[in-house]
């Protein structure tokens, strides 16, 4: 592993939880989740996050990416979603977690208008948190996602 993810490897293994999403234009949802993250040697953690609906077990929704450190307390997060848009969002660590919000989201002409995105991710104990707040047009930014985990590798 490269020394300079040192202040982002308490992110690595292979993570699975449940969460709930809720955002004012849709209805309440539970849903199932797994983030992996992954290192190939390189200074960047290799991301992939996929949901499933608890009660059939469909697939939901998936992203992948890279978080970058890029500076004593600085990272980036480069995240792509199948629905049409990117997210670039930098950020800070701060012990066992990570703050970003993005500061470009790049969108399909057919992608929902979503014109920010911000992560928190912490750990407690085993404990793996992750919200995800969103804003889209005509919508402030609010809590869309929250999840906990458990690392499973």
């Amino acid at each position: 592993m490269s020394p300079a993810l040192k202040p982002v490897a308490f992110l690595l293994g292979t993570w699975r939880g449940e969460g709930q999403g809720e955002y004012p234009t849709i209805k309440a949802f539970r849903y199932r989740e797994e983030i992996r993250f992954a290192h190939n040697g390189k200074a960047f953690l290799i991301y992939s996050q996929r949901t499933e609906a608890i009660d059939s077990d469909q697939p939901m929704h998936a992203e992948t990416g890279y978080l970058r450190v890029v500076g004593d307390d600085q990272v980036e997060f480069v995240i792509a979603q199948p629905i049409g848009f990117a997210e670039i969002s930098p950020g800070r660590i701060s012990g066992t977690r990570i703050d970003v919000e993005s500061s470009t989201v790049g969108r399909t002409p057919t992608a929902k208008a979503v014109t920010s995105i911000s992560r928190s991710l912490w750990v407690e104990g085993e404990t793996l948190h992750c919200e995800t707040r969103m804003a889209m047009e005509g919508v402030p930014m609010v809590r869309h996602l929250m999840a906990s985990f458990h690392r499973i590798d």
